[in-house]
């Protein structure tokens, strides 16, 4: 499945557009695989992005672009958010919400959860704040420092939602959810889209119960797209057993990136997984040892 790419002039009928995207974490470019190679797709105002694809894939990389928090050296590469170039003139509005934030030492201090957003302006948005305090079953007493990493990944995403956004970019941040306040954040995130026309680029390896909140999904193997973002649902998805309809098609595909990335081992690619020979060093001395099975 493609996508047909705008041109510079046709962007600003795009909430999200990206044209031209090439990156690699060493921004030299010496003897490294790109992370992302040859990246091109536009999203319409109020569309909500499935991303898939197996880790390593390039997700992640993508939405910290979008973000703006990786910085692009290589000409001819056109991201842009809101019609603004997402390194040359942010534009407001955009929330980005990842896995990192949980980890953060300052975040993990002792400090009451009602503080800690009154100090970030929680008082400014108290009606979408304590909806989201509902939604995600928080305690404003909390303490910070001794609460678990699915608390605090709840108190994060208060944080991030409460004010209203425009676009938001999520990465893996509701891994630590239970899956009733998974699905019931869902929904809000769904409503809000909907009445507000807000955009949203979601990459996740859950895929239960997500048959009814895309409008788009895409399908990314190693730094490509296999499937550019398409409307949601595919005609042709076979469902397996009882699994959902994304489910399976996540399924598939995850299954096509292992054997494609083991035909590249065949050709000499590096390998993943057990291998026949290992070298042990132990002090001066090297050990090899063999599999007896090979």
């Amino acid at each position: 499945m493609t996508q047909d790419i705008p041109q510079a002039e046709e962007s600003s009928k795009y909430e999200i557009s990206v044209q031209n995207l090439t990156y690699s974490h060493n921004q030299s470019g010496a003897n490294v695989e790109p992370a992302l190679i040859d990246i091109n797709f536009a999203l319409p105002k109020g569309t909500r992005t499935i991303l898939v694809g197996a880790n390593g894939a390039g997700k992640s990389t993508l939405l910290q672009i979008l973000a703006g928090k990786r910085l692009l050296t290589k000409s001819g590469t056109d991201v842009r958010i809101k019609e603004r170039d997402v390194f040359r003139q942010y534009p407001s509005g955009v929330t980005f919400l990842g896995t990192e934030w949980a980890m953060n030492p300052v975040v993990r201090g002792d400090i009451v959860v009602s503080d800690f957003l009154n100090s970030i302006g929680g008082y400014r948005h108290k009606e979408r704040r304590d909806k989201l305090l509902d939604i995600l079953d928080v305690d404003l007493d909390w303490h910070m420092h001794a609460i678990s990493d699915g608390e605090r990944r709840r108190v994060q995403l208060v944080m991030g939602l409460m004010g209203e956004w425009d676009v938001l970019l999520l990465d893996e941040v509701t891994v630590d959810l239970d899956v009733l306040v998974r699905d019931d954040l869902l929904r809000f995130l769904k409503k809000d889209s909907e009445e507000r026309g807000a955009t949203i680029v979601y990459a996740t390896h859950i895929f239960d119960g997500l048959d009814g909140f895309p409008t788009h999904v895409a399908h990314m193997r190693l730094g490509t797209f296999v499937t550019a973002p398409t409307p949601w649902p595919f005609p042709d998805v076979i469902t397996n057993g009882t699994a959902t309809r994304l489910y399976s098609a996540a399924l598939q595909w995850l299954r096509e990136d292992r054997d494609h990335r083991r035909g590249l081992e065949v050709q000499g690619r590096k390998k993943r997984g057990a291998k026949s020979q290992e070298k042990l060093s132990i002090g001066n001395m090297i050990i090899v040892i063999e599999d007896p099975l090979t």
